[in-house]
């Protein structure tokens, strides 16, 4: 059986996913590839522009920082909750996923009010332009997570009330493939924030 599995192609394996798997991944295919053209275009666009101003990265882009990597660690735990049938413990590790999630989206709007106070504004030399959209196209995506996690966070509190539904919830691959799904997304919007946080710090 193994052994089939290692011989399909990639094709093949592709078409055996989840709908909902394939649309995932198919979606942080096109979207690593609009990030990467972005990236391309700043960095042609002069990253030593934003060097004459003599200011550092926001602060807030790096308290920021901080916050996604601290909400990877709490999305990994959601999936290892679940897998020890704890969804009391699942909740809070999604509430807090989710309300780091939100204080990282604050940061960054705190972010943007610091760029303009340097004065580099939305308007202004390309490379301030970029810094502006790339982190507003990730906050875009990120809200789009947080989004499904109130959902998710709503479902899950109403079984956890229930216990028939309780164990119908752990036991259920589907589940178990959505709680998986979304700690993947928000690990893919992490690693992609933490990339374009080491271009914004080259280009000061």
């Amino acid at each position: 059986m193994g052994n089939i599995k290692d011989s399909q192609t990639w094709f093949q394996k592709l078409e055996n996913l989840h709908p909902y798997e394939t649309l995932l991944y198919l979606g942080m295919f096109g979207s690593g590839l609009l990030f990467l053209f972005l990236v391309v275009a700043f960095l042609f666009s002069g990253l030593n522009q934003l060097e004459g101003f003599n200011h550092k990265v926001p602060l807030a882009f790096l308290a920021s920082t901080f916050l996604i990597i601290l909400s990877g660690y709490t999305a990994t735990k959601m999936r290892l909750h679940f897998q020890e049938e704890n969804i009391s413990k699942l909740l809070n590790a999604l509430r807090n996923t989710l309300f780091l999630g939100l204080a990282f989206t604050g940061l960054q709007l705190v972010g943007w009010l610091e760029l303009t106070n340097m004065g580099i504004n939305f308007t202004g030399i390309p490379s301030g332009s970029f810094l502006y959209v790339l982190s507003g196209i990730h906050i875009f995506h990120l809200i789009g997570a947080m989004i499904f996690a109130v959902i998710l966070w709503f479902q899950l509190k109403k079984v956890q009330q229930d216990q028939i539904k309780n164990l119908i919830l752990v036991t259920n691959p589907f589940e178990k493939m959505r709680i998986r799904l979304f700690t993947v997304y928000w690990h893919f919007m992490d690693a992609v924030w933490l990339i374009l946080f080491f271009l914004f710090v080259l280009s000061f």
